[in-house]
């Protein structure tokens, strides 16, 4: 059993992954489609975009790649987690910082602070350009943690953008690296009850980069 080189799927395959271990059957039927990135089974039920909220560039990637493995700054390159990483041949930007090619560079390049990737998301799915389903989620990976209070910030500016939109999300899922935020966008909600959170241990952060690398048998 190999594993294929890092696409732009993975940041996909790991969204997939910590909904369905963190938050339930609800994420159970998930398949990795395109517009938008996740989407239930049967075509309609829920829409899923994933993206990246962070200064793009080469030495961010590589931090937040390590934030995703559970690799602290103390382990070394002989730690028994970066070993059974690098051996799936899914070592770049662990150690050397070494790119796989040039389409995974300008895959990084293209990401944005959290704000500016919040309104062009919202822009898209009030288009339509992601379809039409019962129901939108946006899970966001942010390179730096935030807490409660920046999600709740975070949050009301969501809301705010989609206000008068017919086409909106539902859900917005805060990705920190060891935590995960569950935010509710729809209106009347009381505040205590918008979000919810999930601490991710770097175990689970093991196993849910792993699952990501989209292994095929040779």
């Amino acid at each position: 059993m190999a594993y294929r080189k890092y696409d732009t799927c993975f940041f996909e395959r790991y969204a997939m992954a910590a909904l369905r271990t963190l938050l339930g059957h609800k994420f159970d039927d998930l398949v990795n489609e395109d517009r938008p990135d996740l989407q239930s089974s049967d075509g309609s039920r829920l829409g899923i975009e994933v993206t990246r909220a962070m200064d793009g560039g080469k030495a961010a990637a590589q931090q937040m790649l390590k934030d995703l493995a559970g690799i602290s700054s103390t382990h070394g390159s002989g730690d028994s987690l970066v070993a059974e990483i690098l051996e799936t041949g899914y070592g770049f930007g662990l150690t050397d910082g070494r790119y796989v090619g040039g389409l995974e560079l300008e895959y990084w390049k293209l990401a944005l602070p959290m704000k500016e990737v919040i309104a062009s998301k919202v822009g898209k799915v009030s288009s339509g350009f992601y379809g039409e389903f019962n129901e939108f989620g946006l899970f966001v990976f942010s390179k730096d943690f935030l807490d409660e209070w920046q999600v709740l910030k975070t949050v009301n500016y969501t809301i705010d953008l989609q206000k008068g939109n017919e086409l909106r999300y539902a859900r917005l899922f805060l990705h920190c690296a060891e935590r995960l935020y569950a935010c509710n966008l729809e209106e009347g909600i009381a505040q205590e009850y918008r979000i919810t959170y999930s601490d991710i241990s770097p175990e689970q952060r093991r196993e849910f980069y792993l699952k990501s690398l989209d292994y095929e048998v040779k």
